[in-house]
């Protein structure tokens, strides 16, 4: 389970390096993709278990690919 949680923070620091590099305000990429700023919060702290709809949502918004977010090396 550890390995998952790593993943998570991972993919959701990897988020918010795409959302500050596109200059775009935390609350502005949740209200784009349709969350409250708080699961959007959960999210870039990797306490949210993303779906593919979620990560469809925010590649989107800031303009990359799904892979692009995913892939943490």
């Amino acid at each position: 389970m550890g390995e998952a949680k790593d993943y998570l923070l991972k993919v959701g620091k990897n988020i918010k390096k795409h959302r500050l590099a596109a200059k775009i305000k935390q609350v502005d990429l949740a209200y784009a993709c349709n969350f409250d700023k708080q699961t959007l919060y959960k999210i870039e702290t990797g306490k949210v278990n993303l779906t593919l709809k979620t990560l469809l949502k925010l590649s989107t918004s800031l303009n990359v690919s799904v892979k692009d977010l995913v892939d943490v090396q």
